[in-house]
């Protein structure tokens, strides 16, 4: 196989097979490369992969899955990566199928039935997830930020040069591109942005960046941690998932002649996602320490509002020259499986296309200091406030339900609410103990 070969000359013993779960822990099996002849289809996997929480390996009762039966995690070759900073390995992204059809709980299946549906209608969709996370160092009881500076501060740049670096360099070996660079607000904080990609291609480019900073940042004796509100007194962090709708080689977001500056279709599939809002929080922001980020004032979304470089509201959008260019779903972060967020994202918007529904006023304030009858005016109710009531939201908006599929969403509602129930009354501290090196 020319594979075998390429593998050979960069040094490759073991080939990592990926898989994100329904807890969004990024999980492997590697064949070594002895195994990787042309009869290499893929690693068994036990079903019960699906149905595992974050806390640690049991099966979460009521999830439809157990011991028996194994899925095939099948390499999708065209996102094959030595990786950079694990010399002797290389990995590649799988998908799961029983019996040689896609199977029913493998999220990139979810991904590619959701685009599937979105081309039918015409559409392509460009993505990008916008990364925040913080370099932390291992102490006796715990753990503590990498630095102590504040928001842009160049002595963090300075300090952590080298690491950002071999970040960039690991990132670009593997055709992401990287774009911008800030130290965020909080304490050890970093934000490192990159370019969009085409659908199933983005999901992918979010994995690859999750496991790449982490490896850096452990070959520099530090953590890297993904956990969306790490310090009680210090900003959390998001991942705001960036959008926006394409026609062949045209942006179909902005209208200028519009009062909005978004196209029709570009109202209707926003408007989509802001109606679904309240369940997606269950896919987009599905953790307990989601919800300790997840606060008024916070510049997190808290509101179901959108607006024009409103950093308060759940849908911000950006103006280009014509109008809408694109929008982010600030009500995410990295504790969400990007495939299964991306895809209950389209299924909303596709649901407002069908739909035809219209866009509520755009709110132009933090909505948080509006009059609660001003609120209701503007349609910027408060989201869900923790994971109980996110998933209940979920239960209970059936375009959701339905897009996930029976088997998926039970044993995605499994997972979550056996971890809502097990992590409710951690203190922060002893959920970052936990989950620190998790996400």
């Amino acid at each position: 196989m020319e594979m075998n070969s390429r593998l050979e000359q960069a040094g490759v013993k073991f080939l990592r097979i990926l898989w994100c779960d329904n807890a969004n822990v990024i999980r492997a099996k590697a064949a070594h490369i002895s195994q990787l002849d042309d009869s290499f289809e893929g690693i068994g996997i036990s079903a019960a992969q699906q149905a595992l929480p974050v806390m640690y390996d049991a099966v979460a009762t009521q999830s439809g899955l157990g011991p028996v039966g194994e899925a095939l995690l099948k390499p999708d070759w065209s996102t094959l990566q030595i990786l950079p900073y694990a010399p002797g390995h290389a990995q590649v992204i799988g998908d799961m199928l029983w019996e040689s059809e896609p199977w029913e709980h493998c999220p990139r299946a979810y991904l590619r039935e959701q685009l599937a549906h979105l081309a039918n209608q015409g559409y392509t969709l460009n993505a990008a997830f916008e990364n925040e996370f913080f370099l932390l160092k291992k102490v006796e009881n715990g753990y503590e930020p990498a630095d102590k500076t504040i928001y842009a501060a160049t002595s963090s740049m300075n300090q952590h040069r080298d690491l950002i670096l071999e970040l960039c360099d690991a990132l670009e070996k593997q055709g992401l591109e990287p774009e911008f660079y800030y130290a965020e607000s909080g304490p050890g904080q970093q934000e490192l942005s990159t370019r969009y990609r085409e659908g199933m291609a983005a999901a992918d480019q979010q994995i690859v960046f999750r496991e790449t900073a982490r490896g850096v940042a452990q070959n520099h004796g530090l953590v890297a941690s993904f956990l969306p509100k790490i310090l009680e007194s210090a900003a959390g962090s998001g991942c705001h998932i960036n959008l926006s709708l394409w026609q062949k080689d045209r942006n179909v977001m902005p209208d200028g002649t519009h009062p909005t500056g978004i196209s029709e279709t570009g109202r209707q599939f926003m408007a989509g996602i802001m109606h679904h809002l309240p369940a997606l929080c269950a896919l987009t922001i599905p953790s307990h320490n989601s919800y300790k980020r997840i606060r008024p004032h916070f510049w997190a979304g808290a509101y179901r509002s959108w607006g024009y470089g409103n950093r308060e509201a759940s849908l911000r959008v950006t103006k280009g020259s014509n109008g809408a260019s694109r929008f982010e779903v600030k009500t995410a972060d990295a504790t969400a499986n990007p495939y299964l967020a991306l895809s209950a994202i389209i299924a909303a918007g596709l649901d407002g296309l069908a739909k035809g529904l219209e866009l509520p006023p755009e709110v132009t304030v933090d909505p948080g200091h509006l009059a609660l009858a001003e609120r209701e005016r503007l349609g910027a109710s408060l989201l869900p406030q923790n994971l109980g009531e996110a998933l209940e939201a979920l239960a209970n908006d059936s375009i959701i339900l339905n897009s996930l599929g029976e088997a998926r969403a039970k044993a995605y509602r499994a997972v979550r609410q056996m971890e809502w129930e097990a992590l409710k009354d951690y203190s922060l501290e002893d959920e970052v103990k936990l989950l620190a090196e998790r996400y």
